[in-house]
């Protein structure tokens, strides 16, 4: 997927990794291309200014704190420094008058918040009024920011159902028997995978185009290890081992905490053949969606008949098969009707056959699409959704069913993590907006008490000043 027109790559991914903690996977998601809008570019950017104005702005009151209780040089505080320039005074020349004068205008710099507080007139209006935008910009931003869980508990839809991405690869080897019963325990309705057919025609389970990831195909065919997956048979196919490397690389931290048994099971995996995965979900009555792949292959048309003929064999009910190749979908139709075809795109204008099923990346709809797909009758599964905060948005935006890796973590959420009712989100927004704008008057108060303060010490220094030269020159 290429990057989406008018957002940078830098934005992207600090949305990602700010909103969703996904600091690891955030390169995945930068080669995969996270959509983002130019609206999320400009709230982020938006973020980061509040971010340094509220920065600057803190400074500003630690100054201002430190003038307020004299934290300043021992020689300029307001309780000793007029004692001992009048020590000074009485004990030297009048020669060191000049040098004891430049004493005061030392610690009034030393003393000064900031230049900023010094500036022009002009300036310090244009500064309040840009100030006080941005803020008036911040209290209003509740009114304009709207999210799916705003919502009253029972407007709340379903949960969505659960299509296990390869099974349950958080827990087994992608791809195999035994994710695919991981799956089943994690009440997951559809097994979704990928399917290949091999040289001597027969469907087997497999995403890569490869071998050398998910099996030891180096190992035991070197020579033939570069070569795509359909150049083996099936005969080849059995004497490799698709589990060991899932213990080896770890593709997930929950791989450390499994079983003993499960990583005897996991090292025992073989590459399942497509009549197996259909016999195994029939026996658990889960649906299996797949692609057939590769489609840019020169025999992909012998790849859909291997295909179809495996399905009709198998005996399993036709409508736990979905559908999701485009390639030949009309033949498939006509010789399997039962079998539901999946799209995965979105419907057009102009559609000929209204679309009952769609499959799509979570990052290309909208919660206005879902919601209008959802009163249409349309079913929206979207792919991959691993993370409880984004399966919550999701869930409250009505979406049918998503793709995930974590079953066994989506399961256990009875409920969104936050649905908050209108008005409870609405007063939670007018508590802060007060409790901000109390805090931000007690430090301007605060900034023209030391003001005057600091013009009072100043006028006594003159004076002070005034006596001493007097008494100098008598």
């Amino acid at each position: 997927m290429a990057d989406p027109p008018g957002c940078c790559r830098p934005c992207a991914t600090c949305l990602l990794c700010l909103y969703s903690c996904q600091w690891i996977t955030a390169k995945k998601e930068k080669r995969r291309g996270l959509k983002t809008t130019k609206c999320d570019c400009s709230w982020f950017l938006f973020l980061f200014c509040v971010f340094l104005f509220t920065l600057v702005w803190f400074y500003i009151a630690i100054i201002i704190l430190n003038d307020f209780h004299n934290f300043n040089d021992p020689d300029c505080s307001a309780a000793g420094g007029e004692v001992q320039m009048a020590d000074r005074a009485l004990q030297k020349s009048w020669e060191a008058a000049p040098a004891c004068s430049q004493q005061p205008a030392k610690c009034s710099l030393h003393t000064s918040p900031l230049p900023l507080l010094s500036l022009p007139p002009g300036l310090k209006v244009f500064l309040l009024l840009a100030y006080s935008a941005v803020m008036i910009a911040l209290y209003l931003a509740p009114l304009g920011i709207t999210s799916p869980c705003i919502m009253e508990e029972n407007q709340l839809p379903p949960k969505p159902a659960l299509v296990g991405h390869r099974g349950a690869p958080m827990l087994a080897p992608e791809n195999t028997l035994m994710s695919l019963r991981k799956a089943v325990d994690c009440d997951v309705q559809v097994f979704e995978t990928d399917v290949m057919v091999s040289a001597d025609g027969v469907p087997f389970l497999m995403h890569d185009e490869k071998l050398t990831r998910t099996t030891n195909v180096q190992t035991v065919f070197p020579e033939r290890a570069a070569l795509n997956s359909t150049a083996f048979n099936w005969t080849d196919l059995q004497q490799l081992n698709a589990g060991s490397w899932f213990l080896e690389r770890r593709p997930f931290s929950s791989v450390l905490s499994l079983s003993h048994g499960d990583r005897v099971q996991a090292t025992r995996q073989k590459i399942p053949s497509l009549e197996q995965v259909l016999n195994a979900a029939k026996e658990s009555n889960i649906s299996i969606m797949f692609d057939l792949r590769p489609e840019n292959h020169s025999d992909y048309q012998s790849f859909v008949n291997a295909t179809l003929e495996v399905i009709l064999q198998s005996g399993i009910p036709l409508q736990q098969v979905l559908w999701l190749p485009d390639g030949f979908r009309e033949q498939v139709k006509q010789q399997v009707p039962g079998v539901q075809q999946i799209y995965g795109r979105k419907r057009l204008q102009d559609e000929r056959e209204p679309l009952l099923h769609v499959n799509l990346p979570y990052q290309e709809m909208s919660s206005e699409e879902i919601k209008q797909y959802r009163q249409d009758n349309i079913s929206v599964n979207l792919y991959v959704v691993n993370q409880p905060w984004l399966f919550s948005v999701l869930w409250c935006s009505g979406v049918s069913s998503v793709t995930t890796n974590a079953c066994q973590v989506l399961k256990e959420m009875k409920r969104p993590i936050w649905l908050l009712p209108s008005t409870t989100y609405l007063m939670i927004w007018i508590v802060v907006d007060c409790v901000s704008f109390l805090m931000i008057l007690w430090a301007f108060l605060l900034m023209k008490k030391c003001s005057q303060r600091r013009r009072t010490a100043e006028s006594e220094t003159d004076v002070l000043l005034t006596k001493i030269n007097s008494l100098m020159q008598d």
